[in-house]
């Protein structure tokens, strides 16, 4: 299928599915109320084309009571994760070339689903979650990895990670809410196929640039049933920028240095994705 029919297609599904209606900086544990106020929230509904710049919404993981995995020494990832992410929009701003959102910009609480649906409120044009997770019972495993969304996991341990991740709250996908079943179903289908492939567009291109920054896993490139990549619309990726279970892992993401140049990385890939899929880009 040719760019433009691809994007046709895509523009053609979301249509389809808006027009039917059947019925502060910190790594150790800290004080919240310390945390450095960012003041930045995400915009309200705007086309690409407004401003002729993609829309990229970044989501720090976790945040407020849930501070994700906790490493070696006592490091959370929920403050690994928004430093990085801070990185990642200092970068992509800096650029010239992008709008930025964050999920979460402070040490705040916020649902899975509730992230999924500001991404989706903003109008984005891609949706980056960042984590740092572990495994208890192996604290050899480092390495980063890159992760798009299915509803069976490539393997046991992405299966975990998942399970641990999405362990936050119990949200499903509604995105479909309201339809009838058999609609609902073939919409949520054919929308999945399309994201999905963009997703991994994304996702090759991390694959790609982040070795310059990290140590990787044996095969990066994973998938698994995090709720957060449940989005139909919106092409997704999580990262698991290492393990908080590991000391080398934990070690490096302490360090603004290594974080900044994932971020780095991670920016490239974002470049290297839209240069790649400029005819998308109203999708």
């Amino acid at each position: 299928m040719s760019q433009p029919q691809f994007l046709s297609r895509r523009l053609t599904l979301a249509r389809i599915g808006a027009g039917i209606t059947v019925a502060g900086r910190f790594l150790l544990p800290a004080d919240p109320a310390q945390a450095r106020p960012v003041g930045f929230l995400p915009p309200p509904w705007r086309s690409p084309g407004a401003t002729g710049k993609p829309l990229v919404m970044l989501d720090p993981g976790h945040g407020g009571r849930d501070p994700g995995a906790i490493g070696v020494t006592g490091t959370y990832e929920k403050h690994v994760a928004l430093e990085a992410a801070l990185d990642l929009r200092q970068l992509l701003i800096g650029s010239g070339r992008y709008r930025v959102a964050m999920t979460r910009a402070t040490d705040v609480f916020i649902p899975l689903e509730q992230r999924v649906e500001r991404a989706q409120r903003a109008g984005a044009n891609l949706f980056v979650s960042m984590h740092a997770d572990a495994l208890p019972h192996n604290h050899t495993v480092r390495g980063a990895s890159v992760y798009t969304f299915a509803s069976r996991a490539s393997d046991p341990e992405a299966a975990a990670i998942a399970a641990s991740e999405n362990a936050a709250d119990h949200s499903v996908n509604r995105h479909y809410r309201g339809l009838p079943p058999q609609v609902a179903r073939i919409l949520a289908s054919l929308m999945q196929r399309e994201t999905r492939t963009l997703s991994g567009d994304l996702a090759g291109h991390l694959v790609g640039a982040l070795p310059q920054a990290t140590p990787m896993l044996t095969n990066p490139e994973r998938h698994a049933g995090f709720v957060v990549l449940q989005s139909a619309r919106i092409p997704s990726v999580l990262v698991e920028m290492g393990f908080m279970s590991n000391l080398a892992d934990e070690t490096a993401l302490r360090q603004p240095a290594h974080r900044f140049a994932v971020a780095r990385a991670m920016a490239a890939a974002v470049g290297a994705y839209f240069a790649a899929s400029a005819p998308r880009m109203a999708g």
